[in-house]
């Protein structure tokens, strides 16, 4: 798929106002509710919103080191090995959904900021298929959107 300028302004557009909707329902979560494991083996809500703010520092250094470069090679990450060592439970719920918000905004403008010629930048992120900066911006959205789900 071929991405525009106008699509990655609608994508930036749309993660925040996802981000902001569900900022307003996730500061209603207790403290404690959200340190809650559902099951073993399973993230408790501030384990996701700590996965989801792992996930927007690797695609943050990713959507800006592709703007470097003619193809960009970066590493995968051990999402549940990231989770388990930063200890999100350990956390405050509000102060976590605060830089959560924070940095999605910042994603948001920062992805408005790639040239249009650079959206087809080939990106290889660990052992998946290469694909274009712009469908890495898109998957982003996709991501959270997916998370959201659980979450809400």
């Amino acid at each position: 798929m071929n991405y525009s300028k106008i699509r990655i302004e609608e994508i930036s557009n749309e993660l925040v106002s996802i981000v902001d909707a569900a900022y307003n329902q996730l500061m209603a979560v207790d403290d404690s509710e959200a340190s809650v494991k559902p099951a073993p083996g399973k993230w408790s809500k501030k384990e996701i919103i700590g996965h989801l703010l792992d996930s927007a520092s690797n695609n943050h250094q990713r959507f800006v080191r592709a703007l470097q470069t003619d193809v960009l090679d970066f590493p995968g990450y051990a999402q549940d090995n990231w989770v388990d060592l930063q200890n999100y439970n350990a956390r405050e719920w509000t102060e976590l959904l605060d830089f959560w918000r924070s940095y999605n905004h910042h994603i948001a403008h920062v992805s408005c900021q790639i040239p249009e010629s650079q959206l087809e930048t080939e990106c290889r992120v660990g052992s998946y298929d290469p694909s274009s900066l712009g469908y890495l911006v898109d998957d982003y959205l996709v991501h959270m959107k997916h998370h959201l789900k659980t979450l809400l």
